[in-house]
């Protein structure tokens, strides 16, 4: 298709280059201009992660992909703000510009896909199936927020990898910088096709560090709300501060993708930790120490009250071992936390059930795919299923001089760097052979400096 003079003019604006794995994006003006140049430039990504998720999502759910993308348009569509549906227009007219005709319902859906496939899906379930899935099943994410003595510099850190199924979390490698021409300028990680983070891992240029944890087992959606992807990016691009932050993803909180929030300032050197659940939430701040999260939610309230199968105390589940791994950890590398130590953090292999070194689900760098799950018993648990195809898929973090000068280090695979081999790991356990086509290769890579 031929690009028109103001086309070319938009996608002008805007730089794409591949490093370690990464889209490394600029993108910049307008929100209409921001979806165009994110869809061009990203469209035969696109196009593969919606040929997966089509497959996978009538794997997973006997549900076709569309039926989700048309759910999501009657839930969500006329509550989405203008100018968030001028970017998903851009985005939609983007990819279209390149080859692959999109629409905005398309756009609408596939950033909903992981908030109703997780959220809204166990609610209605029993409406279609015969087997309903009590709760939603996934958990996501390693991460913590540091300050003050438990740095070596006394200014902030914070650091993320994110937790998924390795034929899901093989998109989970763009880095896009956006300069939009209303609120703050910000650097993600994110994926093809989305308007926010997702994997929520942000730096602005208000000195906001921002990310998350999932709520293990949480319970609860509100039609009536807002989207977590619209939420989030709202306050990410408007928010001066964290109390600023946690109002506007507050605001029309309907329960999807439900997080512990991990954020920090390094204009004033606070941290802070917010649990959102729906009916109960709690903000946590702080000028000294850490906060961090592995999905097993500390307020007992959401804890107990709008949450299943959390796995809080037991370390046969990780989410309980990687509590217990974090419990013991940050305090003994406290005061020497720094970008290098961030690293290792979320490279750990310990596993506190065994009380030695070995890769397993357990780990702060969870590796599923090596784990028989000989020792966990709950068959409702999160992922407890031998040898499962997930689990670390990246790492990122930030101290106070890189979110100063919008920079953000990131590495694409494991946290640790560790390769996994689709062909080998599906010859070994041939149970998952069905992904076959579906699941890609993770080769090692190093860490990278987005400046």
């Amino acid at each position: 298709m031929t690009l028109t003079d103001t086309q070319k003019e938009i996608i002008a604006k805007a730089s794409k280059k591949d490093l370690n794995g990464w889209h490394y994006l600029l993108v910049q003006g307008d929100p209409y201009e921001i979806g165009f140049q994110h869809g061009y430039l990203l469209t035969d990504e696109f196009r593969d992660a919606i040929r997966v998720y089509t497959h996978m999502t009538l794997e997973l759910y006997g549900m076709d992909y569309s039926f989700f993308v048309q759910e999501a348009v009657k839930l969500h569509k006329n509550k989405i703000p203008e100018e968030y549906l001028e970017e998903m227009q851009g985005m939609a007219d983007g990819f279209t510009a390149n080859g692959f005709e999109t629409s905005l319902d398309d756009i609408i859906g596939w950033n909903d896909w992981m908030e109703l496939t997780g959220y809204w899906w166990p609610q209605v379930a029993a409406n279609y199936s015969n087997n309903p899935p009590q709760s939603p099943r996934g958990s996501h994410c390693s991460g913590f927020v540091a300050t003050g003595s438990a740095t070596r510099d006394g200014k902030p850190v914070i650091a993320h990898e994110s937790f998924d199924d390795f034929w899901s979390g093989q998109y989970f490698n763009v880095c896009e910088e956006v300069h939009p021409t209303n609120g703050h300028a910000f650097k993600m990680q994110t994926v093809p096709g989305y308007i926010d983070s997702m994997t929520d891992f942000y730096v602005t240029d208000a000195g906001l560090g921002i990310t998350k944890t999932t709520i293990a087992g949480f319970v609860g959606y509100d039609v009536n709300g807002m989207p977590e992807f619209i939420r989030a990016h709202k306050a990410t691009q408007y928010a001066n501060n964290i109390n600023q932050w946690v109002k506007l993803v507050n605001e029309g909180n309907n329960g999807g993708y439900a997080n512990i929030w991990l954020l920090c300032n390094i204009n004033t050197g606070e941290i802070a930790r917010y649990e959102q659940g729906l009916k109960h939430q709690e903000l946590l701040e702080s000028t000294d120490g850490f906060y961090y999260g592995c999905n097993a939610c500390h307020n007992p309230r959401i804890r107990n009250l709008e949450c299943v199968d959390n796995g809080y105390n037991d370390t046969r589940q990780q989410t309980g071992a990687r509590r217990a791994r974090f419990e013991q950890l940050l305090p003994e590398v406290s005061g020497t936390i720094d970008d290098s130590v961030a690293k290792k953090i979320l490279a750990d292999k310990y596993d506190p059930y065994l009380g030695y070194q070995c890769a397993s689900s357990r780990n702060i760098c969870a590796h599923y795919d090596v784990d028989s799950q000989y020792y966990a018993d709950d068959p409702h648990g999160v992922w407890n299923v031998p040898f499962f195809p997930g689990g670390s898929c990246d790492g990122k973090c930030a101290d106070a001089t890189d979110i100063e000068n919008l920079n953000m280090w990131g590495i694409f695979r494991r946290a640790d760097g560790e390769p996994f081999d689709a062909k080998d790991f599906m010859k070994q356990h041939p149970e998952w052979n069905w992904q076959k086509g579906y699941l890609y290769d993770r080769s090692s890579q190093t860490w990278t400096l987005f400046d």
